[in-house]
């Protein structure tokens, strides 16, 4: 493998001689760690280089710090935001694969790397597909991909002339990469030399439409003309049936996708796993609608937004008549989250990516935010889509359910019709909170105690509103200290000293 061409040396190297970046954190997934010192030396070479051909007399390649980041806290997707912090880092490049989210803070460049594929058979396979399917088509593929889609593209024109009259015959159009330069004091950078993401023009630009309906996931942009619906597209992934792939299979359930793997030559069509996910995910809905406490795991410090939408994660619960815990543990195991099995329900507020938790072998479901809506507005009905990336739930306004329905709800679960938590208690609560936290917790405890004293008859499913409440109902609270009256003889003292002895020892 050639280094500089597979770690993109000297873009890098441009991208921080350019914005004269002096502090520079690298950071690398775990599967490329091990080739982070080659990389840190190719880097300061092509710098040196870089600083003695601009002739800038006042900068040394010594005067840059490049810093290595690994082991992030959260997904190694997103920008590691607080371990560049920590070195105080001008700047972060990501390198492996990517969600593209946005940062808060720090500009970013990504090296997406890349991966083989043979461009004369991903082209062949499309447009024979292209041509059975009889609808248009819209390519996407996995970012280590990027490299190669512009010769891909070419070599379409030339199979769909040896399979057609007229290339306009194959409605083939293509996504294009968003970015690879994030800078959050301005708009996305895209950067022409490092991408060469000049596109082909797609159908409805050839036909002179500029109107247009635009789309982006996982860092792919595209567009249908107006009129059009993405339904009416068969979408063409390219690359391996990874998170990148199943954000898609989720976001566009409504549309026929098939996935090209670049790795075995073959078009695979069976999705049947994935379909699943759908009706799994809808599973967690109608079980999160029956919880009373709802903790809100932070699965991001660097992804735009994060703190806006656990705020309002806050509210749509409170204003639901529940209880929110906000737990921050890097990235959620069942050993993590079976601390707190006072939660029925867990928010993983996390980029798109790594939103979904395969949540079978977690004490309680693990639902994003999108569900979560779904679960605690009692006007939200689900229509079938799917929205991943939080981003665009910002703009939603959780104060539609600040008056939910005091009527009954049906359960799936329970089997009949349910009332949910006691409202005004909530209520009564959360106006304490305001008052003063530290009576409202007092009287919580006292609430506690006096469910504990009533005895087990009284403890019923869900009849805790907090934690407090959930630890004093627990049949086990811990070891228990006894005084010395509680025994019939007095306690003996046990041999005493230090590591090296005890003091009754010669």
């Amino acid at each position: 493998m050639d280094l500089e061409w597979f770690y993109e040396i000297e873009a890098v190297a441009n991208f921080i001689c350019t914005r004269n970046f002096r502090r520079v954190a690298l950071q690398f997934p775990d599967k490329l760690l091990k080739e982070s010192t080659r990389v840190v030396r190719a880097l300061r070479e092509k710098l040196h280089l870089l600083l003695k051909s601009c002739s800038e007399e006042n900068r040394d390649v010594q005067d840059i710090g490049l810093f290595v980041v690994g082991d992030t806290a959260y997904g190694s997707c997103c920008i590691d935001e607080v371990a560049a912090s920590h070195i105080h880092a001008d700047c972060v490049i990501h390198y492996g694969h990517t969600c593209l989210s946005p940062t808060s803070n720090l500009p970013a460049f990504f090296v997406f790397g890349k991966a083989f594929i043979s461009e004369s058979n991903s082209a062949e396979n499309l447009c024979k597909f292209a041509l059975a399917s009889g609808k248009p088509v819209m390519v996407l593929f996995g970012l280590e991909y990027a490299y190669a889609m512009q010769e891909i593209r070419k070599m379409t024109v030339v199979e769909s002339s040896k399979l057609c009259e007229s290339t306009c015959s194959l409605n083939i159009n293509y996504a294009d990469v968003l970015c690879s330069i994030i800078n959050p004091t301005r708009k996305s950078e895209t950067c022409d030399e490092h991408l060469e993401s000049t596109s082909m023009p797609t159908s409805h630009e050839r036909s002179g439409d500029t109107t247009a309906q635009s789309y982006k996931i996982g860092g792919l942009s595209w567009s249908v003309p107006e009129g059009s619906r993405i339904e009416d597209y068969t979408l063409f992934w390219i690359g391996s049936d990874n998170s990148a792939f199943a954000n898609v299979v989720l976001t566009f359930n409504g549309c026929e996708i098939v996935r090209y793997d670049a790795a075995e030559n073959e078009i695979i069509t069976d999705f049947t796993q994935q379909r699943r996910i759908l009706k799994r995910r809808y599973y967690l809905v109608e079980k999160a609608k029956d919880a009373n406490i709802v903790g809100i795991l932070v699965g991001t410090l660097g992804v735009a937004g994060y703190l806006r939408m656990i705020h309002q994660m806050k509210e749509l619960i409170t204003a639901a008549g529940k209880k929110a815990y906000t737990l921050a543990m890097g990235r959620p195991n069942p050993a993590k989250l079976a601390n707190f099995p006072e939660c029925d329900v867990f928010i993983y507020v996390s980029c798109a990516q790594t939103a979904l938790l395969d949540s079978k072998e977690f004490l309680a479901p693990v639902i994003t935010p999108y569900e979560a809506m779904l679960a605690f507005n009692r006007d939200t009905e689900w229509t079938g889509a799917h929205v991943m990336e939080f981003q665009q739930l910002i703009s939603s306004n959780p104060a539609e359910s600040r008056n939910p329905s005091k009527e009954a709800r049906f359960s799936f679960f329970q089997g009949g019709y349910v009332e949910d938590s006691d409202l005004q208690v909530q209520s009564e609560v959360g106006d304490e909170d305001d008052k003063d936290g530290v009576v409202a917790i007092v009287n919580i405890m006292e609430k506690a105690l006096q469910v504990r004293d009533k005895g087990p008859q009284y403890l019923v499913k869900g009849a805790a509103n907090s934690g407090p409440e959930y630890f004093a109902t627990r049949s086990f609270q811990g070891l228990e200290i006894y005084g010395k009256s509680s025994f019939p003889e007095p306690l003996l003292i046990g041999r005493t000293g230090k590591a090296s002895g005890y003091e009754d020892e010669k």
